[in-house]
């Protein structure tokens, strides 16, 4: 009768949802050093200005701010460093042929544990959006926040 460890960890980046119109999402592994999956654990994580890029066939996550374990020796990591994605053979391809055809990109979502306490990174195939498409966001999520205040009342 074990108990399971309670997994809130789910860091999100709401700044993707309003630059960018998402298309498609995947689920992706992180290639993590020791001080970096206990700093994530701890919540230290930020991701606004992190962005996925391909190279040689394999998928990187830049700027990803994980910061430095505040209980790591000389062995802490670098906050900054390039972190590979770890996806099916098959998935990657499929993002490269997509990236190649149209001015598309890859941006992280959200990052959040997994019961086995694994550290997974959510991205998407997303198309930036137009000034004019974040004004028409901007109105739709007013226009619903005042139908949810009229409704509570």
């Amino acid at each position: 009768m074990g108990l399971k460890p309670q997994n809130k960890i789910n860091i999100k980046n709401k700044k993707a949802f309003f630059e960018y119109e998402i298309l498609d999402k995947y689920v992706a592994g992180l290639q993590l050093q020791g001080t970096e999956i206990k700093s994530i654990r701890a919540g230290k994580a930020s991701l606004p200005d992190s962005y996925c890029q391909l190279y040689k066939g394999e998928l990187y996550v830049k700027n990803l701010h994980i910061s430095e374990y505040k209980f790591g020796s000389l062995n802490n990591h670098e906050a900054m460093r390039e972190r590979k994605l770890l996806l099916q053979k098959r998935e990657l391809q499929k993002l490269e042929r997509k990236l190649k055809e149209s001015g598309l990109t890859i941006v992280p979502l959200r990052l959040f544990m997994t019961d086995r306490g694994l550290a997974k990174l959510e991205i998407a195939l997303a198309k930036g959006k137009k000034v004019y498409d974040k004004r028409e966001t901007l109105k739709r999520n007013d226009a619903k926040r005042d139908m949810d205040r009229a409704m509570k009342v």
